[in-house]
């Protein structure tokens, strides 16, 4: 078993596509482990986004994540890493492949409904960054 943090971004929840995400990870086979919604401050965007932090796209990423509240989850599946981000399409919703959420709902590359883990260690650092252990099951 595995883990991985998802995020319903902003525009996923402006959108009124909470039930329609999840939908998706639960017909996937993924179990929910831990769930939360929650208004991100700046500071906890621009610590979760600190890799990109020298990349130009930074501030305004940071910016669309503090407009507004978020769901946050703890997916749990056998390589749910991978098996994610293969249901959430390229970054690039013009790129995703057809009947991914991108391709479904997105519009940009930064209004693009959700965010995965890329890999066990992001998937870590992810998880423990919104989460302590004991909220989740």
């Amino acid at each position: 078993m595995q883990r991985t943090l998802s995020i319903i971004k902003p525009d996923g929840v402006a959108k009124g596509l909470i039930g329609e995400v999840i939908k998706v990870f639960e017909s996937a086979g993924f179990k929910i482990a831990a769930m939360k919604m929650k208004q991100l401050s700046r500071s906890e965007a621009e610590g979760f986004y600190y890799v990109h932090m020298e990349r130009p796209f930074f501030g305004e990423l940071i910016d669309f994540m503090v407009t507004g509240p978020v769901v946050l989850m703890v997916l749990e599946g056998e390589d749910v890493i991978s098996r994610n981000r293969e249901i959430m399409g390229a970054t690039d919703p013009a790129e995703a492949r057809e009947g991914t959420i991108r391709a479904r709902w997105a519009e940009s590359k930064q209004n693009n409904i959700v965010h995965g883990s890329d890999s066990e260690e992001s998937a870590a650092f992810e998880i423990a960054h919104f989460f302590s252990g004991i909220e989740i099951f």
